[in-house]
């Protein structure tokens, strides 16, 4: 049994478990701790939604569905993208319902990569994607963005391309993005497009926090290579369903069919009652996200402007609902050592910067997926943190 144990420890020697969670958990019994480090909405799922639901269980919606999710949400998928993003899928061929965008992750890894290829990822970003790929067997090339204003530039992707002589499968982009806020505009996809192109690369483009986009329309970079890209949205962050567990993979017919090999010997299929929801929300809710949206903002600025006043610099969040501010000079620059002494001493629960990779080293992530007063007395806590110290 040792040597099974062994050989399972050596396959996941370069997964770890999700530090997010583990700190998260290391600081909540601080007594009034206030956090702000899950990137959870603090909404809850609309009325209509939760209606639905209840309708689909009294309607006996409670076996096994198609693996790829019930016909009617995949439609409204299809329509819910063409409309909002100029984006165009079949909804028989080219669409999966996947239970959540984190099982989207995995099976798309899992159908494209072999042991040993490389994935270009861009630092900081998401965790689960180096993990993910670890868990694979293949090495995940983190790229450090932090001089580029967190963005991949096409310089970096050619250079990272360069120097592994052109062996990659894969690159992985997020936007909004998880944990700087920063979203791509369109002409620096296009730009990253044609170097993707070009290599003949596979896009895995997390689109998750689509409707968080705040000050530009959102774009996917399948605009410019949709066969190339395999694009991952979700109900998580648009219509507050966390918890409900449906996201969706989409792109060419003939990869989906692979992926949903996977998808299926992962879950069989989504939870009846949870499609139900899902389509409910994207028929008769498609701007449910736009009104929270409107809230994320006021308080952006609160935590943003705050921050600024107390020597944290931080790019300016194009979307999603995080700030990733730099740790002042005068401050211990391990972020880690520097978020525990927030949490002791100010009661603000934030991520240190490096557990999304090392371009995050010497940051913290706070999530405003949380209320405007609590925000009020955290830029206060932080402030007289700073003042103190």
């Amino acid at each position: 049994m040792t040597k099974l144990i062994d050989q399972i420890n050596n396959n996941l020697k370069n997964a770890k478990e999700n530090s997010i969670l583990q700190f998260n958990k290391e600081i909540s019994q601080i007594e009034d701790l206030i956090p702000l480090t899950l990137g959870e909405p603090d909404f809850n799922t609309p009325d209509h939604i939760k209606a639905a639901a209840i309708a689909a269980i009294n309607n006996n919606e409670s076996h096994y569905s198609n693996p790829r999710g019930i016909m009617p949400l995949r439609q409204a998928v299809s329509k819910f993208l063409a409309d909002k993003y100029d984006l165009h899928y079949d909804a028989e061929t080219q669409i999966i319902t996947t239970a959540g965008v984190t099982e989207g992750i995995y099976d798309t890894l899992a159908t494209i990569l072999n042991p040993g290829d490389n994935v270009i990822i861009p630092s900081p970003t998401f965790p689960m994607y180096q993990d993910d790929v670890a868990i694979n067997g293949a090495n995940a090339v983190a790229v450090d963005t932090s001089a580029d204003g967190f963005i991949l530039t096409p310089d970096k992707l050619e250079a990272t391309l360069t120097a592994l002589d052109g062996k990659a499968k894969a690159v992985i982009i997020n936007t909004p993005g998880n944990p700087t806020g920063v979203a791509y505009t369109a002409e620096q996809l296009e730009a990253l497009a044609k170097v993707i192109e070009q290599h003949n690369l596979f896009c895995i483009s997390d689109e998750i926090y689509s409707e968080l986009t705040y000050d530009q329309k959102h774009v996917s970079i399948a605009k410019f290579i949709p066969e190339n890209t395999i694009l991952l949205n979700g109900m998580s962050k648009s219509h507050a369903m966390t918890g409900w567990r449906v996201g969706f993979i989409l792109g060419p017919a003939d990869l989906i069919d692979r992926i949903n090999v996977v998808h299926q010997f992962a879950v069989t299929c989504v939870t009846d009652n949870a499609q139900f929801a899902a389509l409910e929300g994207l028929q008769n809710g498609p701007d449910d996200g736009l009104k929270m949206k409107e809230k994320y903002i006021v308080r952006r600025d609160i935590l943003r402007d705050g921050l600024q006043a107390a020597g944290f610099e931080s790019p300016q969040p194009g979307g999603a609902f995080y700030i990733f501010a730099k740790i002042p000079a005068q401050f211990n620059q391990d972020d880690f050592e520097f978020a525990r002494e927030l949490a002791f001493k100010a009661k603000v629960g934030v991520i240190p910067g490096s557990s999304f990779g090392k371009g995050g080293e010497g940051y913290i992530r706070l999530s405003y997926a949380a209320s405007k007063d609590n925000i009020e007395h955290v830029v206060e806590r932080i402030k007289a943190f700073v003042a103190n110290n």
